[in-house]
């Protein structure tokens, strides 16, 4: 038996599930990932880290439990990481993004439920997910009412946190916030038996910075024609950077910027010149919901950018570093991630203006704007989007999906029609 499975064995997984799971993934990513000609060399430490998603660095997480650290899961970029990182805990996304376990989340939840709460019930309940079952701690939010709800029955069988996120920009409501960070803060030095002082917390957000800003390095060379990387890598990189050491990773990327920046200097591309841009907007995609890219991608057009949270709505904004107390510096994360223009927020034009904005620095031809059913705030917001992008004369194309592959055929039918019309 590998170290894997003994691993995951103690971690109480279904091991005969688990492993026919990694062997859909490991074919899912081939037929997407290994497929694309002209990939970047420094996409093999992505490749890398993808094939032992599941075994060195939960390996890395059991490491640093056996030295005393705690572990940290979330499902939202709602979640500040630096206060994790400065209470010397690990904090790690979890799995979401594959239809897994569904008929045993329904007996949690009811069947109108999007895919991403059932995907996270489902992969607890099937007992698939290292990660969730390597937390000390899991940290929900208040986002929206599925996820509100979906948690009161997910508490049952996790060690869960919920965060109060406020629904609108109010005084009132950053001063809400402004408690949750501090309520938070406590909890975590609860749970670690360690306070966090100001030079740790410091410290973390210039690590949480440094991996904000070379994404937003990365995201920068895209604008460049022809697109010097596709779509499918890009989100690759934005899903690895919730799971992967922020440290490293931040390294890497950062090599991999300097091989786009060479290649961007040369005229190369992963698509020729001229090629259908487009640009990605609405929910977030998680590991390994990879099915939209791909559709785009071989419908003859290259994705140019992602406006979600795990896009540009996590990097866009920093957290000022420059405050020297403790109150300065919790004003500083509050006023930061109350900047995120989450669809749960009413009302929420700021992310009208930042789609709209970033179409035009990536020189996006069109938006596609992506919807999990039964994810009412993003399917709301797609309607008054349609509208703004309408008045700068950018087309866009709603969808609404789940992460099943029932309608991929459907899907492309109407990706191809717009990428006709935007040719």
């Amino acid at each position: 038996m590998s170290d894997h499975k003994r691993m995951w064995e103690k971690l109480n997984l279904d091991i005969e599930a688990h492993d026919g799971l990694l062997e859909v993934l490991g074919k899912f990513y081939g037929d997407i990932y290994m497929s694309q000609d002209n990939r970047l060399k420094g996409m093999e430490y992505m490749d890398f880290v993808l094939s032992e998603v599941h075994g060195l660095r939960i390996k890395e997480l059991q490491d640093a439990k056996a030295a005393g650290r705690k572990v940290v899961g979330t499902f939202c970029v709602f979640v500040p990481e630096e206060l994790t990182l400065a209470a010397g805990a690990v904090q790690v996304g979890l799995c979401a993004g594959a239809e897994v376990g569904s008929a045993r989340a329904e007996d949690l939840v009811p069947r109108g439920t999007c895919a991403l709460i059932k995907s996270f019930i489902g992969f607890k309940l099937s007992r698939l997910c290292p990660y969730i079952e390597s937390c000390d701690m899991i940290v929900g939010e208040t986002t929206c009412d599925g996820k509100k709800k979906a948690y009161e029955a997910f508490a049952a069988h996790a060690p869960l946190y919920v965060m109060e996120v406020p629904q609108t920009k109010s005084a009132a409501a950053r001063a809400l916030w402004r408690a949750e960070i501090v309520r938070f803060k406590e909890r975590l030095e609860e749970l670690t038996g360690k306070a966090i002082t100001v030079d740790a917390l410091k410290a973390a957000m210039k690590t949480v910075n440094a991996r904000r800003r070379v994404l937003q390095r990365l995201n920068a060379l895209r604008a460049a024609d022809p697109a010097p990387i596709s779509g499918r890598d890009a989100l690759l990189i934005n899903q690895i950077s919730f799971y992967d050491d922020p440290e490293r990773f931040t390294a890497k990327i950062g090599e991999l910027c300097d091989e786009l920046e060479a290649r961007v200097a040369r005229g190369q591309g992963v698509a020729p010149a001229g090629t259908p841009r487009l640009l990605l907007s609405g929910c977030p995609m998680a590991v390994p919901n990879w099915k939209l890219p791909y559709v785009v991608e071989s419908s003859g057009a290259v994705i140019v950018g992602e406006e979600s949270c795990i896009g540009t709505r996590n990097t866009r904004d920093l957290v000022d570093e420059t405050p020297e107390t403790m109150d300065g510096l919790l004003d500083a994360l509050a006023e930061r991630y109350m900047k995120i223009d989450c669809a749960c927020f009413t009302p929420n034009d700021e992310r009208m203006d930042n789609v709209a904005a970033l179409a035009a620095s990536q020189k996006a031809d069109g938006v596609i704007h992506y919807a999990l059913m039964f994810c009412q705030p993003y399917a709301h917001e797609a309607m008054k989007l349609g509208h703004t992008l309408a008045d700068k004369g950018v087309p866009m194309l709603a969808l609404e999906t789940d992460y099943s592959m029932e309608d991929v055929e459907q899907l492309k039918t109407r990706v191809e029609a717009f990428v006709e019309m935007v040719s």
